[in-house]
């Protein structure tokens, strides 16, 4: 018998409206298209399916779109996107810079923020970047096993997924979302069945985020299980934090994952002003120049996609003309530096003042609004303790991860679905946060933590 959760029985027999979103994450398994890299892929269309499927029910249904607290949450940054896109390089940089931000910071979660009815479409999703985490993770791993991931120090050891080495940064991202969903789900109070199987995807997804090689996921990670932990309360944290102590064991002593390139990773960390490599000067240099840029242009910053067009002005002689990928499947290729890998400084040196705090304003809202939901259920020990944690858990992970990372490439249309399940939680009435459904725990979940 399949694994199911405790919940109530969901109203009638139709599909759940939240399914197109639920299949963002299944074309997100598949391998990005030959010369799709840094553009639009399935999962992006199917994103912009979704919006227009969610259109079309609210003319359908004759339903008011958004309560004006959530219009106002979501509407904010589409201010400093406009003004941005006024002073952009070239009108068509203008139009499609505005329609990726909009895409992710607008469009998708306002999309989710309606199509999700109750904390059963809540789940489904959540179970979906679960079961993605899982699937990419699994290739990642056999990449660093078998020595066909990306290359990392002279080997093809680094796991990276589908991605490639041209979205190192793609696998971690989704592992790490995986991960916050899988202890946001374990640390609920659903059936022991449901818990234990979130708790096994938990721990067998530490294995691929270690050998991802990605610092800013590793620190973002760290700091946002930490605060689900202690947003759980007492007792749950020291249960979970005992489990994955025990796995770090298990993976670092008994099965040898802690090799000496992770370990000089780590200790890496601890190091980045003492004795930093080429990737961490690069990084610094590209953040004093997205500083000089908002210097010059506080206001209204250089436009929407100016970064790469006033980087060369800006920067000192010790960035690098580019990164070298290859591996994975790719031949080699000098990748260029165009973003300044912080969004915050991405968004001050293109937006400016205005943008910046019109974005940093709108996730401040949500996360302000999530939090106080989480502590009303908490308190009143009500359902979806799960769905708050989960929500809140990937709200923090991307403000955090934000300090050394941006949007761009496949993985991107991720964090419009993850902003979608925060603004639920923070922005949907009680009662349809209240509200219960009857959803399988998917298969291949359930086989995976059998196995």
């Amino acid at each position: 018998m399949g694994l199911t959760l405790t919940l109530l029985p969901r109203r009638g027999t139709a599909l759940p409206p939240v399914l197109p979103v639920a299949a963002v994450p299944a074309l997100l398994a598949l391998p990005p298209t030959p010369g799709g890299v840094g553009g639009a892929g399935p999962a992006d269309v199917v994103s912009g399916l979704a919006v227009l499927y969610c259109a079309i029910r609210l003319v359908r249904d004759r339903r008011r779109p958004l309560s004006r607290t959530a219009a106002v949450v979501l509407g904010l940054p589409v201010v400093g996107l406009a003004l941005a896109a006024v002073g952009a390089p070239s009108p068509w940089a203008g139009v499609t810079g505005m329609g990726r931000c909009l895409q992710v910071f607008v469009l998708v979660p306002a999309a989710v923020l309606l199509l999700v009815r109750d904390r059963g479409d809540f789940r489904l999703l959540a179970w979906s970047l679960v079961g993605l985490a899982l699937w990419q993770g699994a290739v990642g791993v056999h990449q660093y096993v078998t020595r066909t991931g990306a290359s990392y120090q002279g080997e093809d050891i680094r796991a990276v997924g589908t991605f490639g080495p041209q979205d190192v940064m793609g696998m971690a991202t989704v592992v790490a979302v995986g991960l916050v969903c899988a202890i946001g789900l374990a640390l609920g109070r659903a059936s022991l069945r449901q818990r234990s199987a979130a708790i096994g995807c938990a721990l067998a997804l530490l294995a691929p985020l270690a050998l991802s090689f990605s610092r800013g996921a590793w620190i973002a990670t760290a700091v946002t299980c930490a605060a689900q932990l202690a947003l759980a309360g007492l007792r749950r944290a020291l249960k979970v934090a005992a489990a994955v102590a025990a796995a770090g064991v298990v993976l670092v002593g008994g099965l040898g994952v802690g090799t000496a390139m992770l370990q000089e990773r780590i200790d890496s960390i601890t190091r980045i002003t003492d004795a930093p490599d080429q990737s961490v000067v690069d990084r610094y240099t590209l953040w004093a120049a997205a500083t000089g840029m908002w210097r010059d242009h506080p206001v209204t910053g250089v436009g929407l996609k100016g970064f790469p067009e006033y980087r060369d002005g800006y920067a000192s002689p010790a960035l690098s003309a580019g990164s070298d990928t290859e591996g994975a499947g790719a031949a080699y290729r000098r990748q260029p530096l165009l973003s300044p890998h912080n969004m915050y400084l991405l968004v001050l040196s293109e937006q400016g003042l205005t943008g910046l705090s019109a974005l940093a304003g709108s996730w401040l809202a949500l996360l302000v609004c999530g939090l106080r939901g989480l502590s009303r259920t908490r308190a009143s020990r009500g359902p979806g303790l799960d769905c708050g944690l989960v929500a809140c858990g990937l709200l923090v992970w991307l403000l955090t991860d934000f300090l050394y990372a941006d949007i761009g490439g496949p993985s991107t249309v991720l964090t419009a679905v993850c902003f979608g399940l925060a603004a639920w939680w923070a922005l949907a009435g009680h009662g349809e946060r209240a509200g219960a459904a009857s959803v399988p725990v998917p298969r291949s979940v359930e086989e995976a933590v059998a196995r």
